[in-house]
């Protein structure tokens, strides 16, 4: 069998962070299972969180009126993306799973990992209007979002005051993700260690190191086919909202105005 790739996309400023230690213990259990792990250390590397004109060398194509995709698309053809991307690209078309790990700010990922996703996964290079969704260009790729919170698990429930976490992984999971094809893992979250007792945290993170050990096999979340939709208004054909509309609607972002499937982004298989 051929050796897995993994990348860890980290996104914490702190070496004694619980970020740092779920971070390292993805390291050590993915690298005993013969996996070959690399790392981006987002704020080590000093990674460029804004999407500019600097992120293409030579000429754009229109200086008047910058438009990032489109100017990020042609440099891509071309070969004049900036080399901090480009070596990004590189480990992203290499890995077999792809781990983000960060703590959650302000219901999303940090702003270096933001501009990280800005950046990298750039048009024609991650998606183009006809490979996107199930579809996308990267379907063979598995991908992770493990992440500490500030708030304790009941408040991001259906009647805590955050609201449901299943409706914030939403835009992370199925916008950015699941866009790119990459089949989306249930995510790790690690409900506010920084107020947990040591053994609390110690608890976490061997439930961590435990799910490692099978991270690979895993079964993705479910998202709604393309081909269930219809290619020009691209909404649910008729005959398959009867068949993903029951009791719940099918996903938590498309839901036919039914209740949310139960954590339809945090299980896989619901």
């Amino acid at each position: 069998l051929a050796e897995k790739k993994v990348l860890i996309v980290y996104a914490h400023q702190s070496a004694g962070s619980f970020s740092a230690a779920a971070k390292e213990a993805a390291v050590e259990v993915l690298k005993s299972k013969d996996c070959s792990v690399e790392v981006s250390d987002l704020y080590a590397m000093k990674f460029k969180a804004t999407a500019t004109a600097e992120d293409i060398t030579g000429e754009v194509k229109n200086p008047e009126h910058f438009r990032y995709a489109e100017e990020t698309k042609l440099a891509w053809d071309e070969g004049r993306l900036s080399a901090d991307i480009t070596e990004e690209q590189r480990k992203l078309q290499e890995a077999d799973l792809v781990i983000y790990q960060f703590p959650l700010y302000w219901f999303t990922v940090p702003a270096i990992l933001k501009g990280w996703f800005d950046r990298v996964l750039t048009l024609g290079f991650a998606y183009t209007k006809e490979k996107r969704y199930s579809n996308g260009i990267f379907k063979k790729t598995k991908a992770l979002l493990s992440f500490t919170t500030g708030s304790q698990e009941t408040m991001f429930s259906p009647t805590g005051i955050n609201g449901d976490m299943n409706v914030t992984l939403w835009p992370l999971q199925n916008g950015i993700l699941h866009y790119c094809g990459f089949q989306v893992l249930a995510p790790q979250i690690f409900w506010a260690p920084a107020d947990a007792a040591p053994e609390g945290r110690s608890a976490m993170l061997a439930a961590w190191n435990t799910r490692l050990q099978g991270l690979l096999d895993e079964k993705p979340l479910f998202f709604t086919p393309m081909d269930y939709f219809d290619c020009e208004s691209f909404q649910l054909k008729p005959e398959n909202v009867e068949k993903c509309v029951k009791e719940f609607g099918p996903t938590a972002g498309t839901h036919c105005g039914k209740p949310l499937p139960p954590n339809n982004q945090m299980k896989a298989g619901v």
